[in-house]
């Protein structure tokens, strides 16, 4: 599904809207500058430059001034409408972590959503594959629809070099194909003209790579020597065991799986349990339909002897899965589901992908958001691996892989970062879901005490958005920082009513969509009627956070922002015996009179905005 629109807030402007088209580029060299973001301020609005640099700008718009800024360039600022943008790269601008990285080729062709991809639009996967466990070897094809969206002969699609293409199929005969890393070219015999829906299987097999954070595809066995057997590829990669479009801006409407697997295991994966077949030859078939969109490191399998048992939330079906020898442990430790989806469901709003209902898999790691079917490898105990994840006493009270995990099934499942550099519209808004469950819990007091003890594990060295175009997964201040940041945004606005009521808007707004940064800052500018993009770029788009620089008199205090953001201004609350006062600073100085109040009680509540506070 490649959502052919631009978000503007809570409009959308179609692809036939009249429209300039500006290439963003680099001054010296005139490559393309992907991910610049061109901002109209008096309008609010953002937009994003893709891997051509290009933009397209609503006619409307013209004779509008434009502020235009990316990652190691110099600002700018130009008048609509302009063929060419051209930016000034400056050496000292570059973040030093960021310096050092080195990004290969593959690395391009897994991240960048280049021509061959852009040209059409995913619509269905049907993946049939038999896992032979005994030797570790898969084997089946993917048939994959689509439509093209450009006349063409060539689209990409990607499967690890290590796995065997045996056969594309197209129209009934095999047609060629290249390759490439990573990468397959699939050449066409004819023209495929733009409207055209066709459709190949992709003949595969081959030993699967036990690689990655968690895995990859790995034959493993459980403390009793059964096989198990299980999928985690975030960041490696889905196309390390079976054939698609590996990456995040397109996903197929729905999909099917067929796993054939030993008759004496059982297969659990995503959506919808279709029922099972005997194959006669000591293999089963487990049959499974997706009906929603999904992430390509979403899809998953999962083979072991489990065990099933299962109860139901409202309408919603829930169903787990886990070894024999823990079932009862699993039946205790599972209880925290109903709560955490009933918390998540008035705050979040419905579960999204009902039809498929949400299941909870035994895994030998830690876990992972498997669209509807969330694995689990806490070891049935609270808090992260037992730990006291953020150190103020409350992470062990609740069973921290249930709760993040599948907080992921709102952000990142149904909310998708379109690039992975965005990732922190995954990471930080789950990571910000861990505080709300405490404060469904446990009240708000604790809610911030939980998100503050993260501040520990910020670095603040990198920007939370990286490098674009390029498959690299984040800082993971993403998950840390980008929690702190949305608590701080919900300070910003400073109702309480207001914010609730609008992430609830947001992740109806964006259910099962697809979207950049930039979609997020007109949402949040459109429905919230304030100018966020300074916020946004400070947390965001700088390592650094923002200071607020205070001098103290006797009568007085004076303040200002100091931020890498030239026109950064947010509000903060400052705590006084006296009551509370929210302060508006910008980047020059202003005061307030103290009121008899010493400097010691006149306290920046940097609980509730994430910053540093420097006395001058």
């Amino acid at each position: 599904m490649n959502v052919m629109k631009i978000f503007l807030g809570g409009l959308m402007l179609f692809s036939h809207a009249k429209a300039d088209v500006s290439f963003v580029v680099d001054l010296e060299t005139g490559a393309p500058i992907e991910g610049a973001v061109l901002y109209l301020k008096e309008q609010r609005l953002a937009f994003r430059s893709d891997v051509n640099g290009k933009v397209e700008l609503p006619e409307k718009y013209n004779s509008s001034v434009v502020a235009v800024f990316s990652k190691n360039y110099l600002d700018a600022k130009v008048e609509l409408p302009i063929r060419e943008i051209k930016l000034k790269f400056d050496d000292a601008l570059m973040n030093e972590i960021e310096r050092e990285m080195a990004f290969t080729r593959a690395d391009t062709l897994r991240g960048a959503q280049g021509a061959f991809r852009k040209n059409n639009d995913l619509l269905f996967y049907d993946l049939n594959i038999r896992v032979d466990v005994a030797n570790k070897y898969l084997s089946g094809w993917n048939t994959v629809r689509f439509e093209m969206l450009e006349n063409s002969q060539r689209i990409q699609l990607d499967l690890f070099q290590n796995m065997q293409v045996d056969s594309i199929v197209f129209a009934g005969k095999k047609i060629g194909f290249t390759r490439a890393v990573n990468a397959v070219f699939i050449e066409f015999p004819e023209m495929l003209q733009a409207g055209k829906i066709a459709e190949i299987d992709f003949h595969y097999s081959g030993y699967p790579k036990s690689d990655g954070r968690f895995g990859g595809f790995t034959f493993s066995q459980d403390s009793l020597g059964a096989p198990w057997v299980f999928t985690a590829c975030q960041n490696i990669g889905a196309s390390l065991w079976w054939p698609n479009k590996d990456q995040q801006p397109d996903e197929p409407d729905s999909m099917k799986m067929h796993i054939e697997i030993p008759a004496d295991l059982v297969d659990v994966s995503n959506g919808r349990f279709l029922g099972k077949e005997d194959l006669g030859d000591g293999f089963v078939r487990y049959n499974w339909s997706i009906n929603y969109p999904i992430n390509n490191y979403s899809v998953s399998v999962n083979i072991a002897p489990f065990v099933h048992f299962s109860e139901r939330f409202g309408d919603l079906t829930l169903d787990y899965y886990v070894q024999p020898y823990n079932l009862q442990r699993a039946k205790e430790q599972f209880k925290q589901v109903v709560s955490m989806l009933a918390c998540f469901e008035s705050k979040f709003g419905p579960y999204p992908f009902p039809k498929d209902g949400y299941k909870l898999i035994e895994a030998p790691y830690l876990g992972m958001e498997h669209q509807s079917a969330v694995t689990y490898g806490n070891g049935y105990q609270n808090g992260y691996s037992g730990q006291d994840w953020t150190g103020v006493g409350i992470s062990t009270k609740f069973d921290f892989i249930i709760v993040h995990e599948s907080g992921h099934e709102w952000f990142g499942n149904s909310v998708t970062a379109n690039d992975v550099s965005d990732a922190w519209i995954h990471e930080g808004w789950c990571t910000y879901t861990e505080g709300v469950y405490v404060e469904c819990l446990f009240g708000y007091e604790e809610s911030l005490r939980y998100l503050n003890g993260y501040k520990s594990k910020i670095k603040n060295k990198q920007p939370i958005i990286g490098p674009t175009a390029v498959n690299r997964w984040p800082t993971s201040d993403q998950y840390f920082k980008g929690a702190l940041f949305l608590n701080t945004l919900r300070h910003v606005v400073n109702d309480e009513q207001k914010w609730a009521s609008f992430v609830r808007l947001y992740t109806e707004h964006f259910k099962c969509k697809n979207i950049f940064t930039t979609d997020v800052v007109n949402f949040f500018n459109e429905r919230l009627d304030r100018d966020f993009m300074p916020i946004f770029r400070q947390y965001l788009y700088e390592a650094q956070l923002p200071v607020l620089q205070l001098k103290f008199s006797k009568a007085e205090v004076q303040y200002r922002w100091q931020s890498g953001v030239s026109d950064f201004n947010m509000p903060v609350m400052v705590r006084t015996p006296a009551g509370n006062q929210l302060l508006n600073p910008v980047s020059e100085w202003q005061s307030v009179e103290l009121n008899g109040v010493g400097k010691e009680d006149w306290q920046v509540a940097t609980d509730l905005f994430y910053i540093e506070t420097q006395e001058l």
